[in-house]
């Protein structure tokens, strides 16, 4: 009944022209039809692969004929159906990562321990520590009887696990094993140079154990590294499955387990959706702080602004279209920058100011070796689904590019964090205010989410510190905004013409030295709109760079890190969720200047 020969085998040797042998067994085994892994590197060959036996002897004759490889022998178990599902060749580094230097076990090795001679100790009682140097889901699966398992999740990690080891071990015998040998080659002359003095490694591993002496001293089943994920001292396959998740092996007691889902989770890996959401949040939080360190805008790069010529430009001067789109930069600045090749095409050639253009063309502004300021990159993601992100955002920190800001901005950091996707903000805030954002993780959720912040349907409430002391507990403003952005994209309130714009207020804290703690609810979305009504009202906010008393609209909107806080926090967002269509309300934790005003949670 068994008709596909399955073999394993490894061996060091120096090996050569690997690309050209890669190529040749390939093509052999799939001619062949056979099936599993083939790993060659410059330290020798290690496979397992399976097929009808004609085959498998066809393939072990091709490797005996290559220098070296003529003693090659593999350990060999039947199964009825094959167990591999595609033929891969790969050239590695080493045929079993280690990651140390100096670990050669084609020219040393530790000495080696017979199956039967090992079954014969353990018959007789000798003291001896058998050291399980496999990863701790194969140990699980099972082990010799009373083994030490040296507690790693991969071979890598197994020179750290060995400085871990009681130092008593280095002057008692110790008798390590895995599944086939291979690893040991590699662990026993690690620990001899780390002062064990006397190692030995089994022969053949497990599997050749179970060949030779059966199931005796040995607790459960071996694991091995195909679709068959177990085989009983019989080197039959038993009915273990492997953990979709965790790769855990599963034996018939934990499929039966209420945690296991086939294809999703195990009792090993199950959680909770609140552990679940909290391990998720975890994995993002430490991608984002690696985004982010460091900034990906404080190395100096070339960036480029497009520049679109206008239909009413067609057919005029480079330098009259650059002065009619950017207005704000003088003919004599756009002349000299023409002049220094930095208004290029898409090809990146240098344009003549003196240049035709004409409607719909792209020109671009270079800015050479620009070097960003620096921004607040630590963002705390607050909560995350199929449909949405929820953010914290900190201050100073552009939400998009602009001005000096093109990488050091929040949607950089969503870019490189959530790719391949490309998250949207559903709404803005201030570079210098801190608290909620809502981010759609595809258009479609943004979609649904952006239309409600323009029907005024979202219930935002923002802390804020102001100057000075109102008269009123509640209060509020409908003071018209004007719709074009002045200096540094200043708006102001508007006498006649301005668009409509309402704020409530009411007093949370009183403070002695003369400032004000509010809770702000804007029910229209203008720009700067809180900050606006609030200087219109006699009580600017605290750190404000531009709506103060008696300040220019100049310099710069963006705060740097060195400057004091901008007071204005937005608190809480209560909106409808795109795919439950249920109200859900998100509250980010207020910053130091609110909480040491009053116990606000």
């Amino acid at each position: 009944m068994n008709r596909i020969v399955n073999i394993a085998a490894y061996k060091f040797v120096s090996l050569g022209a690997l690309r050209p042998l890669r190529t040749r067994l390939l093509a052999v085994c799939q001619e062949w039809q056979l099936k599993g892994t083939i790993l060659l590197s410059p330290e020798g060959i290690n496979l397992f692969v399976a097929g009808p036996a004609e085959s498998v002897d066809r393939l072990l004759g091709e490797l005996r004929s290559l220098p070296g490889l003529a003693d090659l022998e593999p350990k060999f178990s039947k199964t009825e159906l094959q167990p591999f599902a595609r033929m891969l060749v790969r050239l590695k580094k080493e045929i079993i990562a280690f990651g140390v230097e100096g670990i050669n076990p084609a020219q040393r090795t530790s000495p080696k321990l017979s199956a039967r001679e090992l079954r014969k100790w353990l018959d007789e009682g000798r003291p001896v520590t058998l050291l399980d140097t496999r990863n701790d889901y194969e140990v699980k699966q099972g082990t010799f009887r009373h083994a030490l398992a040296i507690g790693v999740d991969h071979f890598r990690d197994f020179p750290a696990a060995v400085q871990r080891l009681s130092p008593d071990l280095k002057e008692q015998p110790i008798v390590m094993f895995c599944t086939g040998g291979i690893r040991c080659e590699k662990a026993g002359p690690y620990m001899e140079r780390e002062g064990f003095r006397h190692i030995y490694q089994l022969d053949g591993g497990i599997l050749k154990y179970f060949e030779e002496c059966g199931g005796a001293h040995y607790e459960g089943e071996c694991f091995v590294f195909d679709q068959r994920v177990g085989v009983d001292p019989n080197l039959q396959e038993t009915e273990s499955v492997q953990c979709f998740h965790c790769q855990s092996p599963l034996s018939e007691a934990d499929q039966a387990d209420s945690r296991y889902q086939s294809g999703r989770s195990c009792a090993f890996c199950f959680q909770t959706p609140a552990e679940e959401l909290a391990a998720n949040l975890a994995r993002r939080q430490a991608a984002m702080a690696v985004a982010f360190s460091p900034l990906p805008g404080s190395q100096p790069y070339d960036n480029f602004r497009p520049i679109n010529v206008p239909l009413e430009c067609d057919g005029a001067t480079l330098l009259d279209a650059l002065c009619r789109v950017v207005r704000h930069i003088p003919a004599g600045e756009w002349a000299a920058e023409c002049d220094r090749g930095l208004v290029v095409n898409d090809a990146r050639e240098p344009m003549l100011a003196t240049r035709t253009v004409r409607a719909g063309e792209r020109y671009l502004h270079k800015f050479p070796n620009l070097t960003e300021p620096d921004v607040n990159g630590r963002v705390e993601l607050l909560h995350e689904d199929e449909a949405l992100i929820v953010l914290n955002k900190p201050a100073p920190l552009p939400m998009h590019a602009g001005g000096r800001y093109n990488r050091n901005t929040l949607q950089s950091l969503l870019k490189a964090v959530y790719y391949p996707q490309k998250p949207q903000a559903a709404h803005r805030l201030d570079a210098n205010t801190t608290g909620v954002v809502l981010v759609a993780r595809t258009r479609h959720f943004a979609g649904l989410l952006q239309p409600q912040f323009a029907r005024g349907e979202v219930e935002k409430i923002y802390l804020v510190r102001v100057q000075g002391h109102p008269q009123l507990e509640v209060f509020e403003c409908a003071a018209p905004i004007t719709a074009e952005p002045g200096e540094v994209g200043a708006r102001e309130v508007a006498a006649v013409g301005g668009l409509a714009a309402h704020t409530q207020f009411k007093v949370l804290q009183r403070q002695v030295e003369g400032t004000t703690l509010l809770e702000a609810r804007p029910l229209t979305g203008r720009t700067n709109q809180i900050r606006i009504h609030l200087l219109h009202l006699g009580l600017p906010v605290c750190g404000d760079p531009v709506y103060q008393f008696g300040v220019p609209r100049g310099g710069t909107q963006t705060l740097s890190l060195e400057d004091p806080p901008l007071c204005l926090h937005a608190w809480r967002l209560k909106f409808c969720h795109p795919l439950t269509q249920q109200p859900v309300e998100f509250t980010a934790p207020p910053p130091p200047w609110a909480k040491l005003m009053t116990q606000i949670p």
